[in-house]
């Protein structure tokens, strides 16, 4: 009898895991949605015209190299050295994060490993100025008057800035991405004021415009890590207290989970962030210009789906942390359904937003369009996998794949350039996103599911 009485507590503690595994997933995901299309909404509109005021103020040529450096973080997404993956398991793994002796060490590891990433992205910075690097870098969307000034200072500012980043990596760690979500609501407004000023006094400064860009993100950042600060209240103050002593406070092993997030987001830019240098390189009409409108209209979806899809990373988490399973099956239909479904709303509404922002001056090429709408299903697509798949075992896999995109996007997107022209690269872009990851992926989780039910045959299984 007492078997049988503990074998249905077990039954019901489990089923009462399963539902609320299943609705904190729906909540984390809904919510996230919910703020980041909220976030998006206010964004894009002030987005809209904050490009509006940049083409009738300083030119189309002013935009197109406003696009190109703001852009810049998305090909160093690799600075945080992969310590992001381990603050957000650290946290989400724990069961009182405000006093865990092992998160706040994280924290510590945390900061010492970006500030030392910062000092040597200026480093590098200043030696490309020097040299006089930027223009053979960044190619022909570069502004003769100013642009290799104004590349440093953005990647300066950007580099400043990158400390601040460990508190949007602990809210998602806490399971708050919409609150991460909704500190986004002060860059496009910060951005509208600096740009109105700019205007206002009939500034020369159409070289120097994504330096705006950079501060505006920074403020947000700095919002992140206050809130982030409060929650977890004293471990962010006390880290930073112990940053300077490693010796007396030591940080964390982060090698493990950290080395194949690096290689990951040392590769990853390379295969999907290279497009707009493609371009400025390959091309010599508005080829560039139309990319970066494209890119912003429906860079708009693609955040919303990310900012959903980062959601499941601690609830993934935190199951493998109390052995539960969560399979991702499900939400992978549900993310590709929404990503299709925004991505072709957003075609049918993209000429007439070109021409409000552009007017006559150029308009979205077809093929530009139906690769952002295919490249932004398979984005969504491949989130949901990627989220389960953030403990060591599942980061390592994916590795090869995502090198093995980089020479096939480069050679598939310069190839496209010269057949089809701006909606080249984003189509390459797409073919290698199925083809490297998620296909490989899904595989990956469908082995992975199977070994764990089979290692754990009582195991609760979110479907």
């Amino acid at each position: 009898m007492t078997h049988v009485r503990a074998a249905r507590t077990d039954k019901a503690e489990a089923k009462a895991r399963q539902g609320h595994g299943r609705g904190g997933m729906v909540r984390a995901v809904g919510s996230t949605a919910v703020m980041k299309v909220l976030v998006m909404g206010l964004s894009g509109i002030i987005g809209i015209v904050n490009s509006r005021l940049i083409i009738q103020h300083f030119g189309t040529d002013a935009y197109a190299q406003y696009g190109l450096l703001a852009a810049l973080p998305a090909l160093l997404p690799f600075a945080d050295l992969g310590i992001a993956a381990v603050v957000i398991n650290a946290v989400a793994g724990s069961d009182a994060p405000a006093s865990d002796r092992t998160v706040r060490r994280t924290i510590v590891t945390a900061f010492r490993i970006l500030l030392i990433s910062a000092a040597v992205i200026i480093g590098v910075g200043i030696v490309i100025s020097l040299l006089g690097w930027w223009p053979a870098i960044l190619g022909g969307g570069l502004l003769p008057d100013g642009g290799s000034l104004a590349a440093f200072l953005c990647l300066g500012t950007f580099a400043v800035v990158l400390p601040l980043s460990v508190g949007s990596r602990i809210l998602v760690g806490l399971g708050r991405t919409s609150t991460q979500v909704s500190s986004q609501a002060v860059v496009a407004p910060a951005m509208f004021l600096g740009l109105a000023t700019l205007v206002a006094v009939s500034a020369p400064a159409g070289s120097f415009l994504a330096v705006l860009s950079y501060l505006a993100n920074g403020l947000a950042s700095l919002i992140c890590l206050v809130m982030a600060a409060r929650l977890i209240k004293p471990q962010v103050g006390r880290a930073l207290r112990e940053v300077p002593f490693p010796r007396r406070y030591p940080g964390v092993p982060a090698i493990g989970v950290a080395w194949p997030m690096l290689v990951q987001m040392v590769a990853l830019p390379i295969a999907m962030q290279t497009d707009r240098l493609l371009l400025s390189h390959l091309t010599t009409g508005t080829e560039l210009a139309q990319y970066n409108l494209a890119s912003q209209l429906f860079g708009l979806v693609v955040q919303t789906i990310a900012a959903a899809g980062i959601a499941l990373w601690p609830i993934y988490a935190k199951a493998r942390s109390e052995s539960r399973i969560e399979s991702p099956m499900k939400p992978t239909l549900w993310f590709l359904a929404g990503g299709l479904g925004l991505g072709l709303a957003l075609a049918a509404l993209s000429p007439l937003l070109t021409h409000f922002i552009a007017g006559d001056r150029f308009a979205l090429d077809p093929w530009l369009v139906g690769g952002f709408v295919v490249f932004v299903a398979l984005q969504a697509a491949k989130y949901p996998a990627g989220m389960y798949m953030t403990d060591k075992r599942g980061l390592t896999f994916q590795v090869w794949p995502i090198l093995i995109s980089v020479p096939l996007n480069l050679a598939l997107s310069w190839w496209l350039v010269g057949v089809i022209g701006a909606g080249g690269p984003i189509i390459g872009s797409a073919i290698s996103v199925l083809l490297c990851q998620v296909i490989p992926n899904l595989w990956y989780v469908t082995r992975d599911l199977g070994r764990r039910r089979a290692e754990q045959p009582g195991g609760v299984e979110v479907r």
